[in-house]
């Protein structure tokens, strides 16, 4: 089992969960996050973007199609290979690259960074974490900016489920999560039950209230960092959806 490939580079977890990650629902919303994005960002027209941890480009194509320069990455072939294939029959502008985000930089190159939907804290060391960061800000060019989508731990402790379960066109979709090591890790076991046949994956990620991440990109070099509650630039308080971070180099 030591030999065993991190949950984030097991193919088969990606493929088996990539209809509910990227449903209907999760699609519709990317113009509008696009646009909130963009907002937050204060990004000029034509400005290059890194969409770290792109996915299916879900984000990267809305960018392009909006006249930004876009560059996807993402470990997961099947994910980029869909990206390209749906940004060349729009005929849309984007540079899709296979890369670890512990590994990707390209130096001064970007006006701005996105990392969304909790793709950031996969990693077992905190020092991973930071490498991702720091190829961050390297990538960036003076005053470019990251933003960081996850779920903070204010929030996670106010909606706390350990248990749920749902049906989508004759697929049982079930998760059950725990926190431990004195609340910095979520333990999640999620299940795919379909005519009989269960998918089990087990995994785990790091979770991080405000002043933690804050701390962190501080630490990486960022020279100031505003928080928000949802992307729609609200307050983080106890009514926040989501951990919004926008760091400035």
């Amino acid at each position: 089992m030591h030999n065993a490939k991190p949950w984030y580079e097991n193919e088969e977890f990606w493929q088996v969960f990539g209809p509910e990650l990227f449903d209907k629902r999760h699609m519709d919303c990317a113009g509008e996050e696009v646009e909130q994005i963009a907002k937050l960002l204060c990004l000029t027209p034509m400005a290059k973007v890194l969409d770290l941890c792109c996915g299916i480009g879900r984000h990267s194509l809305e960018l392009a199609r909006r006249g930004y320069q876009v560059v996807g990455v993402d470990l997961t072939e099947e994910y980029l290979a869909k990206a390209r294939k749906q940004a060349k029959s729009e005929g849309l502008n984007v540079e899709f690259v296979r890369n670890d985000m512990r590994r990707f930089c390209q130096i001064d190159a970007f006006d701005a960074i996105i990392n969304m939907y909790t793709a950031f804290g996969y990693f077992e060391q905190i020092e991973d974490d930071k490498r991702v960061l720091i190829n961050a800000i390297g990538s960036l060019r003076k005053g470019g900016k990251l933003i960081i989508d996850i779920i903070g731990k204010e929030v996670i402790a106010r909606i706390w489920n350990p248990r749920d379960w749902h049906e989508v066109d004759g697929k049982i979709w079930l998760r059950e999560s725990k926190i431990s090591r004195n609340w910095s890790w979520c333990e999640n076991k999620w299940m795919m039950l379909e005519n009989g046949n269960l998918r089990k994956f087990e995994f785990g990620h790091r979770i991080y209230s405000a002043n933690e991440l804050t701390i962190l990109l501080k630490d990486c070099g960022f020279n100031s960092v505003d928080i928000y509650g949802d992307l729609a630039g609200a307050e983080y308080d106890h009514n926040a959806k989501r951990l919004i971070a926008v760091a400035r180099k």
